[in-house]
């Protein structure tokens, strides 16, 4: 074995373990998906006010059980009550683990276990405020449907289970009981203030509105209702619009679809996606060349140079603002992509000039069709793979950080930083490493088929999160299909580019003050 080649071997021993640990570490990680199905429910539950608010000048309530259902109150209590379980899991899951780490600091140096512990206890936190939140909005839930003894006992609990007077939780909790006992000993002041710091969205609007009409103000209660009518109203084009985009992508899919299969029976030879099938690329280099890349210029730049470099110059956001957060997002990515570029430039530079089928951008070409056609295509299949991803996983299994600083990001600079990350420098470096790179050198030992799905598992993968595997290597299978039939690596970028900008556009409308 060459000295490269054993290089080559212990980084590659250092990239799976580094890749499994990360795998291990976000299966005890609850997914943003719980939160945007919250999200979803809270504009749900202001729609649903158009049919207890009077519209003098329309009628809206047979448009809104469209979105909102029969009953959207005991819907959104069972979607309150699953995710409750699944961040109690996730807490007890991270305190095994602090148990755990906290016993081996007795025969291990402590000053290298103190990042984790940290990291681990400052979730057991953020999970245990989490789950305080929901049992505040639980109670209120049971409350409206005209439960205010299991609404009382759910917030009694909860006092007795954070057991300290001055904790914000506790004393909202407080409140709550009171005001749906009837009584209440803080002043109506002190009690709006209490509501506003501590509630949102339509929980907010239902406290504040049980506080007036507890102290008869309906001057007040009139005002407040008029607002919730502003809110539902924008909550209603809101909802449509999360709910239209992957509906009416879905159906043009399911369409698309079935007819590229129908034409693939009726004319199996010259079908659209017979299109190149079985071409694979002229390459010069061998399996060597491919594994460095792939662990040099992927893993070992993103998951250990990059990670050093940042520990070394002591760059940490975490307490930042989040337009900061978001220029750090944009910043290590592009460091990471022009290290994964250069990696590829330079691994790549013996072979030069490549041949003519490698690296294709084509502009006068039908690369947008491809791109558009294989985005409506692959809503469908994502969504599908998706939902019985939930039923395995349960709610765990990690998410992308990303999504969740996207979700905040209500802040116009922020949101245009997170943008250029996810929907133009991740497709662009992302696709000439997996689908400009990766899949055609695979096509040297693998049909065109087995290195699509191979380079789609990679992928997947190479984003961390295990519960995202299935959905991402989904979503990597119909980005190299694209490529392998178009030939141009312009209409994965405009796929993988439209799948990103979705995924915002729906975190900014979920985010914007419901």
């Amino acid at each position: 074995m060459t000295i490269k080649r054993a290089i080559l071997a212990l980084l590659t021993i250092f990239a799976i373990a580094q890749i499994s640990f990360s795998l291990k570490d976000s299966l005890a990680q609850p997914q943003i998906q719980s939160r945007l199905e919250l999200y979803q429910t809270n504009l749900v539950l202001h729609v649903a006010e158009f049919k207890s608010l009077p519209t003098d000048d329309f009628d809206l309530n047979s448009a809104v059980s469209s979105l909102v259902g029969e009953n959207p109150y005991e819907a959104a209590s069972k979607k309150y009550r699953q995710v409750r379980q699944e961040s109690t899991t996730s807490r007890d899951n991270f305190k095994s683990q602090l148990e755990l780490a906290q016993s081996e600091l007795e025969t291990t140096d402590q000053s290298s276990y103190n990042f984790s512990l940290n990291k681990q206890q400052q979730q057991i936190v953020e999970l245990e405020q989490f789950i305080n939140e929901l049992d505040l909005k639980q109670g209120i839930l049971s409350a409206v449907q005209n439960k205010p003894e299991e609404a009382i006992s759910v917030w009694s609990r909860e006092i007795e289970r954070i057991n300290d007077p001055q904790n914000p939780y506790s004393q909202t909790a407080m409140l709550l009981k009171q005001l749906w006992q009837g009584t209440s000993d803080q002043s109506v002041e002190s009690g709006v203030a209490t509501i506003t710091n501590n509630l949102d969205s339509w929980f907010r609007y239902q406290t504040l509105a049980k506080l007036n009409q507890l102290n008869h103000l309906e001057e007040n209660l009139a005002l407040l209702q008029q607002q919730e009518l502003k809110v539902a109203a924008n909550s209603v084009i809101k909802l449509a619009v999360i709910i239209g985009i992957p509906f009416f992508g879905g159906i043009g899919g399911v369409i698309l679809l079935v007819a590229l299969l129908i034409q693939r029976l009726i004319k199996p030879e010259t079908a659209i996606i017979a299109t190149n099938s079985d071409t694979t690329w002229s390459t010069p280099w061998d399996w060597e060349i491919t594994w460095q890349v792939l662990i040099v210029g992927f893993f070992f730049i993103g998951q250990f140079v990059l990670p050093l470099l940042l520990g070394v110059f002591n760059i940490n956001p975490v307490n930042s603002p989040l337009r900061i957060k978001a220029l750090y997002v944009l910043g290590t990515y592009l460091l990471m992509a022009a290290g994964g570029i250069t990696v590829l430039y330079l691994s790549l530079r013996s072979f030069f000039p490549l041949p003519s089928d490698w690296f294709k951008f084509k502009f006068n070409s039908n690369w947008f069709l491809w791109g558009f056609g294989g985005y409506l295509v692959a809503i469908p299949l994502v969504l599908i793979v998706s939902l019985i991803n939930q039923q395995i996983w349960q709610g765990q299994g990690g998410s992308n950080p990303l999504l969740f600083l996207a979700l905040q990001a209500q802040d116009k600079v922020a949101l245009a930083v997170f943008f250029s990350t996810a929907s133009i420098a991740a497709p662009v470096f992302e696709e000439i490493m997996f689908r400009g790179f990766l899949l055609p050198s695979l096509t040297k030992y693998v049909s065109v088929n087995g290195a699509i799905i191979i380079s789609g598992l990679i992928f997947a993968v190479a984003h961390l999160s295990l519960s995202e595997v299935l959905p991402l290597a989904t979503l990597g299978i119909v980005l190299g299909f694209v490529y392998t039939r178009s030939r141009n690596l312009l209409a994965p970028m405009l796929l993988h580019c439209l799948w990103n900008s979705g995924t915002l556009l729906s975190l900014f409308v979920l985010g914007s003050g419901v």
